[in-house]
């Protein structure tokens, strides 16, 4: 992927540059790149390629991003076309990512990790750096062990602000990644029973791992944290141990950024909260609750990074809510138009829950109905902590529940049978039994883990819009049989 500033009148690495950064060396010709890629498919020309070890070797994919035109590229041998040559090609991005950090001298670097809301925190922080000036950050949810260095090698030298995700699954990830970024504020979106599978003493190794992100703190740095979170306490004294300066985001009393008001409105909700000494309202496009002190964390990260605060607010003003994080849209199904709420990228039992309050605080013609699967990583209770959604279920009077996966049975038989719709071994075999229950003016909502494919039925019930044509769908939109 080229680089996201304009590089027309610098490249973004020259192969001198590489070279020093990697220490390898040059077979081929000198080059220069405009970007970066570890993907042959969505390489732009230009880019440096890296031919990055895994399931399958990156360096059979050479031919193919020689021939979308990269410039070079990372690899351990000769390969066709120039390129610099290293003993490890993830060790090389690593180097060059750290280069990138150094030779970017006036960049302000902020980095956000948590078992809920990160990649949504993150990007909307990026929206407001776009607005002050020059700015770099993650995309997708690049916060691993390869995704970190990947957008520090990305970043050009010009840069003013950046922001990073950082992610984990086990203990002792976010440390290395942390110190990599050298970040100058960090946040702790939260801190939940996610990964729980990984970690033999709970919640405490996740609270542990979470923390790591203050290891890459530049000294007298900032941490940004969650008051309403039951481990800000013991987050608070570590960040503090650690000589971190500390803001808090929430509805607690004493909080810098103080959420008073989250209303549900037309297209999103409204925010009252108090940023230090100020009073202000303003709008988002996320109408789930959890976005009101989500959104105060993105502002304290943005003035952090010097962004002023009515840059921050409108950023989070036009901020459109991230596919399978609460994207939403309506769509023709066989029996008429119905609200599809997106929310199958990631699950746990904190967000499903929270889903779910949002699904039964809507306001719909129809029906509530959720579509759920299997939540994994949590670890030996996780049948029971499945089967104890049917009280977010209940407290929300969410109609109709359709389950899909070996977990999830445990919450299907657990609920009134009037509230069942459908349980199947896979999400892809409950899209037809799901379809046919929808009925004009439903909401429905759809969550669940990434690999147990709850994005299948969305992109399943989107496409089955597509395949009816336009002339059913202006039929059934005119109520017609």
């Amino acid at each position: 992927m080229a680089a996201d500033l304009d590089t027309a009148a610098r490249p973004l690495w020259t192969s001198d540059e590489v070279l020093a950064a990697t220490r390898g060396r040059l077979a081929g010709d000198a080059f220069t790149a405009a970007g970066v890629s570890i993907d042959s498919r969505d390489l732009a020309p230009g880019d440096l390629f890296v031919a990055l070890a895994g399931a399958r070797d990156g360096h059979q994919f050479v031919p193919a991003a020689v021939a979308r035109g990269a410039a070079a590229s990372l690899t351990v041998r000769a390969v066709d076309g120039p390129a610099v040559i290293v003993a490890d090609t993830l060790e090389g991005l690593r180097r060059m990512g750290e280069a990138a950090r150094s030779r970017a001298s006036r960049a302000r670097r902020g980095a956000i990790t948590g078992s809920v809301g990160k990649t949504s925190v993150t990007q909307a922080v990026r929206a407001g750096l776009d607005r002050a000036g020059a700015a770099h950050g993650s995309v997708k949810s690049y916060n691993n062990h390869i995704g970190v260095p990947l957008t520090l090698a990305r970043m050009p030298a010009t840069t003013e602000r950046a922001i990073f995700e950082i992610g984990m699954n086990h203990e002792g990830e976010i440390t290395p990644l942390s110190r990599m970024v050298r970040p100058h504020a960090v946040a702790i979106t939260n801190v939940e029973a996610v990964h729980m599978e990984n970690f033999s003493d709970g919640e405490v190794g996740v609270a542990r791992a979470k923390a790591e992100i203050l290891d890459g703190l530049e000294p007298g740095g900032l941490a940004i944290l969650n008051a309403d979170n039951r481990w800000f306490d013991a987050l608070k004294a570590e960040a503090r141990r650690r000589g971190a300066k500390v803001r808090a985001f929430g509805r607690a009393k004493g909080c810098d950024a103080q959420l008073i008001r989250f209303a549900p409105a037309p297209g999103g909700a409204s925010v009252e909260a108090r940023i230090d000494d100020t009073q202000v309202e303003f709008p988002v496009r996320q109408s789930a609750p959890h976005w009101g002190p989500m959104s105060l964390c993105a502002l304290l990260m943005m003035r952090a990074l010097n962004v002023d605060l009515e840059t921050g607010l409108a950023a989070l003003g036009d901020f459109e809510p991230l596919p399978g994080r609460g994207a939403e849209r309506t769509l023709t199904g066989p029996r008429g138009r119905f609200t599809l709420i997106d929310e199958s990228y990631n699950a746990s039992p904190v967000s499903v829950a929270a889903a779910l309050a949002n699904l039964g605080a809507r306001a719909t013609a129809g029906r509530r109905i959720a579509a759920l699967t299997d939540m994994l990583e949590l670890g030996p209770d996780s049948a029971l902590r499945h089967a104890e959604l049917v009280k977010a279920v209940e407290a929300a009077h969410v109609e109709l529940v359709f389950c899909a996966g070996a977990l999830m049975k445990s919450l299907y038989e657990a609920l009134p049978v009037t509230r069942r719709g459908a349980w199947a071994p896979v999400a892809q075999d409950l899209l037809a039994a799901l379809t046919e229950a929808i009925g004009p003016g439903d909401a429905v909502m759809i969550k669940g883990s990434r690999d147990s494919h709850a994005a299948a039925l969305v992109a399943g019930l989107v496409a089955l819009e597509t395949a009816q044509g336009p002339e059913v769908q202006a039929t059934q939109a005119r109520g017609g049989a």
